[in-house]
């Protein structure tokens, strides 16, 4: 289990409010028995509709692992697919206005921290993205703020969530198998749990 303090790296926007998870990666793309390739489906039908013009197929942000995206991000279906895409793409960190309740639960579970900042702060990292495609942009779980063209912005994350990532306790599975021997032992002292 790794512990997330800060992301850094270049950045992609992708401008619009309630973008759901059937955008995000379409239905047709859930059959599949592992994750693997869904990475190169990201946004499939909203990059056909834009033919070539979205940003997920634009080559200036082929490298980006920061994803910059609005209001209400992740929302309508509860499928785990959708940041498993985001994450096979390369995105490492979502900043935005605000997530789904459970797309940012299933980020959260895969290593993906999902930081919240005002309209008018995403507003100005997607511009700045846009007119400086290869610069950098810094996220910072520790001091809670976005850092990119020479200015530093207040972000928020819920403190559970935030405190998690800090000490690379994210990962409840992991947890879970780190601990197994801890979880047989008290499950054996219990007098209502029979093995």
């Amino acid at each position: 289990m790794a512990q997330i303090e800060q992301i850094t790296g270049t950045g992609i926007p992708v401008v619009g409010n309630d973008i759901d998870t059937d955008r995000i990666i379409p239905a047709r793309f859930l059959k599949c028995v592992t994750f693997d390739g869904l990475g190169e489906q990201v946004f499939a039908d909203d990059r056909a509709a834009l033919n070539g013009d979205h940003p997920f197929d634009q080559p200036q942000y082929k490298s980006a692992s920061i994803l910059v995206v609005n209001r209400n991000f992740g929302c309508g279906s509860s499928r785990e697919h959708a940041p498993q895409a985001i994450a096979r793409w390369g995105i490492k960190a979502v900043l935005g206005e605000s997530y789904a309740e459970i797309f940012f639960g299933n980020c959260v579970a895969i290593g993906i921290p999902c930081l919240t900042a005002t309209a008018e702060v995403v507003n100005r990292a997607q511009a700045f993205l846009e007119a400086n495609p290869t610069a950098e942009i810094s996220l910072d779980l520790g001091a809670q703020t976005v850092t990119f063209g020479g200015e530093t912005l207040a972000v928020t994350m819920p403190e559970g969530v935030r405190q998690a990532f800090l000490a690379g306790t994210w990962d409840a599975c992991g947890q879970l198998v780190a601990n197994a021997e801890a979880i047989r032992a008290t499950a054996a002292q219990l007098p209502y749990v029979t093995w």
